[in-house]
């Protein structure tokens, strides 16, 4: 199947080579012509301009966009529509805020065009993982472009199968999920990552109080010297919090225990933000979310073993390197 793919960023390039790898056949644009040239290389058809992007693709067109959220979805997104003709399907696999999917897909229906919203988790490790979707939209495009979710995916894997499952079907146990109209693959996706802002938290906070075991405050026969990367793999085997994020953190501690390269300035997407918000409009007490979201916050003024944490923790899923240090690189 044909697929075209704008923005060849850490998980764009990605999907690209995935979905080559399994016999598909993508049309790839980037801001970056390197970024084009090198998948080029790599078997994809590469385009010079949106136009040449848009003749290069078939009939229903299908496009996915895997630009930052924001602005440069916003306006990928609408020049797509206006070069779009109906039955063509634009996709959004970012981070966008699922009330503007829900203004982008009302928008372009006028014009006969199918939106499709894409929640997707799985970083940097996605081209060998697969990625964990979750989709919104028409569900005829949806069904349509089956075959390009069912390649990004994971799989069932090695993954023991949840009893009981087998009987109800879906592809869910696949790693993607149709969840509803516009807005609503985001929408899951939001609710996802302010968990995920919950978890880390948790992480951090437990390893910070193992950091600090061995403190004088503490009286002699209280004091522990514990080894952090120790007690993460150990964790990992058999624990009833072993999880990915764990097995990242094992990672980060087996390379460097004091997690000295990272200052501990812990940046928040904006869907931890929208999370809080959509319980707020719903009334729905999430206080291990927000507290979670307002430490990140905190930890732009002052750093603790613990923001290190989730700093590794990001780079280590993401790719996300810290704003700080960006200013270092850019500086040198």
């Amino acid at each position: 199947m044909q697929l075209g793919m704008i923005g060849l960023g850490r998980m764009g390039g990605n999907m690209v080579r995935r979905l080559m790898r399994n016999g598909h056949e993508c049309v790839v644009s980037d801001l970056n012509p390197q970024n084009v040239a090198e998948l080029s290389k790599e078997g994809a058809s590469g385009s010079s301009s949106l136009d040449d992007f848009v003749s290069k693709l078939k009939k229903p067109r299908a496009a996915w966009v895997m630009v930052p959220a924001g602005n440069p979805t916003e306006q990928t997104v609408m020049a797509l529509g206006q070069k779009f003709e109906p039955g063509d399907i634009i996709i959004d696999g970012g981070n966008s805020y699922f009330k503007d999917d829900v203004r982008r897909s009302q928008k372009l229906k006028e014009h006969g065009i199918h939106y499709i919203d894409v929640g997707t988790s799985g970083g940097v490790w996605g081209l060998d993982r697969g990625y964990c979707m979750m989709l919104g939209g028409p569900k005829e495009a949806v069904e349509h472009l089956d075959p390009i979710f069912r390649t990004l995916a994971p799989g069932i894997g090695d993954i023991p199968r949840t009893p009981g499952r087998d009987k109800l079907g879906g592809t869910s146990e696949l790693g993607y999920l149709y969840c509803g109209p516009s807005g609503a693959g985001h929408f899951v996706k939001m609710v996802h990552n302010g968990i995920e802002y919950g978890l880390m938290q948790a992480y951090a906070e437990g390893f910070d109080i193992f950091r600090n075991a061995g403190s004088e405050q503490l009286s002699p026969e209280y004091r522990y010297d514990l080894n952090v990367a120790d007690i993460a793999e150990v964790w990992r085997r058999g624990s009833v919090v072993a999880s990915w994020l764990l097995d990242l953190t094992a990672m980060a501690l087996a390379e460097n225990p004091t997690l000295s390269e990272y200052v501990g300035f812990v940046q928040d997407s904006g869907e931890g933000r929208w999370t809080i918000q959509a319980a707020l409009d719903s009334a729905v007490p999430v206080d291990v979310l927000s507290a979670a979201l307002y430490t990140r916050f905190r930890s732009r003024q002052e750093h603790t073993f613990a923001e290190k944490l989730l700093s590794a923790m990001r780079q280590k899923f993401g790719g996300h390197i810290e704003l700080t240090q960006k200013k270092k690189e850019s500086a040198s």
